[in-house]
Formats: structure tokens, sequence, C-alpha cells
């Protein structure tokens, strides 16, 4: 019954949470309707070939049916951001010769570069290490919190950044590395003491 009176008014954490408790796939069909278009082009622009982004679309679909029935997710644009950039990446990193994306692109992703070691030492899940994400990005100072968010999540260039923040292209480079750089020791530190804390 509530499916039918409050889907199409629902939040995306309103519809994740139902599937979550629920298991009712119809929920995780709506929450990627309504984000579709937008996990389609940050597949192309990672693998710049319609086909290969159409397969991928719906490989993140399957995943979206296993991983939010594991966890409840509070903010489900962010979380679904990682999670589509992190597949692209990796089904790129598989791939080198395949796929040809500057470095830059490639440095940022959870699963199997800044957390890849520290991830088979401590058996943390990827949910786990991306809800700390979201959690350690509050922690940064406000000009490298504000420019991770804009290069990493919304694909801005450092020349839109630059423009949107009134920084520096040099100031601009600067954050988004230092930014990068704590915000990794953050969430490590984060799990480490998590882990400790468990025993």
């Amino acid at each position: 019954m509530w499916l039918f009176k409050k889907r199409d008014f629902a939040t995306d954490e309103e519809l994740a949470t139902n599937y979550y408790n629920s298991g009712d796939k119809e929920l995780v069909g709506l929450l990627f309707e309504k984000h579709v278009k937008t996990v389609f082009g940050v597949c192309l622009f990672y693998f710049r070939d319609k086909d290969v982004a159409k397969d991928a679309v719906m490989q993140i679909f399957e995943k979206l049916i296993t991983e939010l029935k594991k966890t409840e997710v509070k903010n489900f644009k962010g979380w679904l951001s990682f999670v589509v950039r992190n597949y692209c990446i990796s089904e790129i990193r598989k791939n080198k010769n395949k796929y040809k994306l500057p470095e830059s692109y490639l440095d940022f992703e959870i699963q199997e570069t800044t957390l890849d070691v520290e991830e088979k030492i401590l058996g943390v899940s990827d949910e786990i290490m991306l809800e700390q994400m979201h959690a350690c990005m509050m922690e940064l100072k406000e000009n490298q919190k504000v420019c991770v968010d804009l290069f990493y999540l919304k694909n801005q260039s450092y020349q839109q950044i630059s423009d949107k923040t009134n920084f520096s292209l040099n100031e601009v480079k600067s954050f988004i590395q230092n930014g990068k750089r704590n915000l990794k020791l953050l969430i490590e530190q984060k799990i480490k003491n998590n882990k400790n804390a468990g025993r």
C-alpha cells in the first residue's frame, strides 16, 4: 500500500530505506529510474563508448540490488556517486590497455587504490568505507572540502572550480591534493579506531 501511495513523492533515502527493510526490488527500480541518465552519463564519460556504458549501467543496477540490501543509506546521491565511480574505475583498471584516461581520474577510487591495502588488512566492507568517507569529508578544511567535492563527486574541472569558488587554479590544485591526502588519512584512522574499539 505504501508503494502505490507514496512512491512518486518519496525521497531517495525513503525509497532506499524501504527497500532495505522490505526487499521489494521495484523500489530499487524506482530509484534507478530517477538517476539512470546521470549514471549513464558518468559511465559514458569514463568508457567513451555508448554500448559499454549501457552494459555498465545494467551491471551497476544489479549491484544496487545487492548493496542496498546490506546497508541503510543515509545520503543516496553521494553513495550512488561513489558506487558508480568505483565501478567504472575498477573496470578501467582491469582493462588498462582498452581504456585510456588521465591518472587524475583514477586516483581517488576507494576500493582498489587508496584503501586497497587497508581493506585487505582490516577486512572492512566497501559500505563501511563509504560511510567513513562521508563523515570524514566534514572534517576537512572548508576550502579542501569544497574543492574535493566539486572535483571528485561533481566531476568539475579545475577551471570550473576556480570560476565557481574564486580560488586561483594553483589554489584549486593544492586544495584538491591536500584534501585527498588528508581524507585518506582520516578514513584510515577512523577505520583503525573502529576496528580496535570492536576488540
